[in-house]
């Protein structure tokens, strides 16, 4: 059996998965490969409608980056600007409300989920965008006056360094925008609970069951070691963890290994140095990103490894982050340190797509999954029922497919990145 990663998310579950392996031969409308966020939204988004779905995953739910990222839910869209230019043969002055809207569905669709089957999940309102360098301040500015025109006046505020050092026991600021639409959650909870739901509307769930063939043709489906899934479609939603039709895919997507730690609970220290209970990140191209969990620990993450390897000593490496940025907590213990595996695409453009006339797949965040995925799962859902529209407006980018896949695209990503943080650096 798969055993989970030893982070905090793991530590503190509400109650762990046992679903059985795939046994035999059943029959659904729908087969999702895949029990992070994407299979597990995108089944419940079709359980809803009425379809008969099953989800088939290699390890538990939510096992893979579902279960191990920042918990932060914001409105920051992965490949925003490339969209723009690309969608625009598309959707021609109609794209910018097109992806204004897109940054904050997830929002929804997480928070009505959330309330409608009653799962805890540590959601909490609350974040902040802050600026590493005064440079950073032009962007956050734009971006500000952007909500205002939007209508979200009441739920973003542009701060200076002072209002920032009042939220946060910290100097290494220049200012921030707080938005209070923003989120952050125990994201392995949340997909358990989505599980849940899903199945209590029907859906089949099978764990440790790792798939090892993608039937194509009229009477498409899946095959794993000790039994198989007939259906009407197929979605393909593995994200950076499988290695299933690599013709098709291969060099399309790279994992990038970030790493996280929490500390140990923080008691009166956690409202001192974060009162408000805010989620943070800055505007690096490589950031630093944290929050406080339910316990009061510092839950804090960053340094993305581009070379798809593990880092040897996640909390020798994220400590003086640590310090850094709250010098309260120097010589704080850490209790829990894991990695994240983020699928990249090389443009940051969600990839959707069709494998034939009824598989399809959906994978790449870059890093950006939570609101996204649910985002997707909903796309996803309505492609798959005949509602093309969003399926279609994705699946017309055009992307990036490197030779040799992970091979050469892992050293073309941490490439780029280290050309980027040259750049900041002069800026």
């Amino acid at each position: 059996m798969t055993e989970r990663s030893n982070s905090y998310y793991t530590a503190t579950l509400n109650r762990d998965t046992d679903y059985p392996t795939l046994q035999g031969r059943h029959k659904v409308d729908v087969v999702i490969i895949g029990g992070g966020f994407t299979g597990v939204a995108t089944a419940v988004e079709l359980a809803e409608k009425g379809l008969k779905v099953a989800i088939v995953e290699s390890h538990k739910i939510g096992w893979g980056a579902t279960g191990r990222n920042g918990g932060q839910v914001t409105g920051s869209l992965s490949g925003d600007g490339a969209m723009r230019k690309q969608m625009r043969n598309t959707l021609g002055d109609e794209v910018d409300d097109f992806i204004w809207h897109l940054r904050w569905r997830g929002h929804e669709i997480i928070k009505q989920r959330v309330e409608k089957y009653g799962i805890e999940c540590d959601l909490k309102h609350g974040h902040l965008h802050a600026a590493y360098k005064p440079s950073h301040m032009a962007g956050l500015r734009s971006d500000y006056d952007e909500a205002v025109r939007r209508g979200m006046g009441d739920e973003v505020s542009l701060l200076d360094r002072s209002q920032v050092r009042d939220l946060l026991q910290s100097e290494l600021y220049h200012g921030a925008i707080k938005n209070t639409r923003n989120m952050h959650l125990h994201p392995l909870n949340l997909c358990i609970g989505e599980a849940r739901a899903a199945e209590s509307l029907g859906a089949l769930i099978f764990e440790n069951s790792e798939v090892l063939e993608i039937i194509h043709g009229d009477s498409p489906g899946v095959r794993t070691a000790h039994g198989r899934i007939d259906a009407n479609q197929v979605l393909l939603a593995g994200d950076v963890y499988h290695k299933l039709e690599p013709g098709q895919l291969k060099g399309k997507i790279f994992p990038a290994m970030g790493g996280i730690v929490t500390t140990e609970p923080l008691g009166d220290l956690a409202k001192q140095i974060n009162p408000e209970d805010l989620a943070v990140y800055d505007c690096r191209f490589v950031l630093d990103y944290y929050r406080l969990t339910a316990d009061g620990r510092l839950l804090f993450g960053g340094g993305a490894n581009y070379s798809g390897k593990d880092s040897r000593d996640i909390a020798g490496e994220l400590r003086p982050c640590i310090e850094q940025t709250f010098p309260a907590l120097k010589g704080v213990k850490i209790d829990y340190q894991w990695s994240c595996a983020m699928g990249i695409v090389i443009n940051r453009i969600p990839q959707l797509g069709k494998l034939s006339d009824n598989v399809w797949y959906c994978q790449g965040y870059s890093g950006h999954g939570i609101a996204t995925t649910h985002i997707m799962g909903e796309i996803m859902s309505r492609a798959i029922t005949g509602q093309m529209q969003q399926f279609d407006t994705f699946a017309a980018c055009s992307h990036i497919r490197v030779p040799m896949g992970d091979l050469l695209g892992n050293p073309m990503l941490a490439a780029g990145m280290w050309y980027y943080q040259m750049l900041e650096k002069l800026r």
